[in-house]
């Protein structure tokens, strides 16, 4: 069983998922840093300073007890962080996409790309000369 597990492990494929699940997971990372840090900014400045992680709608507030501590916390509608994982969706599968449309023109220039041609050979007219000739000192 072990050495069946050890094969299954060491298949090209599951090493190849490994590291895609691997870089995803740091490249979605990376998108989240630049949709909170350099896209939202802007998009938040241009509606007059909203922050989206902000955004709530506010069912229950929160009850506090006598030393001014939480006791319940507040039951929200966090639309705001909604937006906010639908918007780095979008940069992820853009992104996606120009990668992919990348590979394939670059697949489509290859298959365009014609093979060389073979060298040329004797035409069947050289041929038959050449038996002719080879007949004729028999």
């Amino acid at each position: 069983m072990l050495k069946e597990f050890k094969d299954f492990i060491m298949r090209g494929n599951v090493l190849e998922l490994a590291v895609a699940v691997i870089i995803a997971g740091a490249f979605g990372a990376v998108v989240a840093s630049f949709t909170n840090d350099v896209i939202m900014p802007p998009i938040g400045l241009a509606l007059g300073g909203v922050d989206f992680s902000d955004l709530a709608i506010t069912l229950q507030a929160a009850e506090m007890n006598d030393a001014g501590e939480v006791a319940k916390e507040a039951v929200q509608i966090r639309y705001g962080a909604f937006i906010q994982k639908v918007i780095d969706f979008v940069i992820i599968a853009f992104i996606i996409f120009m990668l992919v449309r990348t590979y394939n023109n670059m697949q489509k220039k290859k298959e365009e790309e014609p093979a060389p041609a073979p060298p040329p050979g004797p035409t069947a007219e050289d041929l038959l000369a050449e038996i002719r000739d080879l007949l004729k000192k028999q």
